[in-house]
């Protein structure tokens, strides 16, 4: 359908598309982390790390995602806190990985997805935001690590698997 091409600022990138499906079924599909590698434009994000994980029903709860990028070593962990969810309308986290303590640690960047009913379809508003990150840890991830357009893909996979069934 249509789309609005990513928008930057110093520290965030926001896109928007609608996308010919209903809030319910986009809600749907960003809830279920089994379905989180079919949102993304790459191979980055592989898979959930449960066998069936659970969909994302509250705030805190915290969700595995198995990625791989050449620049972090190949294949890692990440554990995903959500924090803000409420149903067709928005679904957010906070990527972070445990440490030896077993406490979850986030570097500061979210992702969050706003979600509004247009016509028959489903404005989605995506929001890569990297503000709380600390200017030394931005330094050593290399922040933002893609272009705006990235949001603009993303989008565009999302589409596809939200249409597709």
């Amino acid at each position: 359908m249509s789309a609005q091409p990513a928008t930057t600022s110093e520290a965030r990138y926001v896109a928007s598309r609608t996308v010919a499906a209903a809030p319910g079924a986009v809600y749907a599909l960003l809830t279920d982390p089994a379905q989180h590698h079919r949102t993304e434009p790459t191979d980055w994000v592989r898979g959930p790390l449960e066998a069936e994980p659970a969909p994302l029903t509250q705030v805190g709860q915290v969700f595995g995602i198995e990625m791989f990028h050449e620049n972090a070593g190949g294949r890692y962990d990440m554990h995903n806190e959500v924090i803000a969810l409420e149903p067709e309308r928005t679904v957010a986290w906070r990527p972070g990985q445990y440490g030896p303590d077993g406490e979850l640690g986030s570097a500061g960047w979210t992702w969050r997805y706003d979600l509004a009913a247009e016509g028959e379809g489903t404005r989605v508003t995506l929001t890569y935001d990297w503000s709380k990150v600390p200017e030394f840890l931005r330094e050593q991830f290399s922040l933002p690590p893609f272009p705006p357009s990235f949001l603009d893909e993303s989008l565009a996979a999302l589409e596809e698997a939200v249409t597709a069934g």
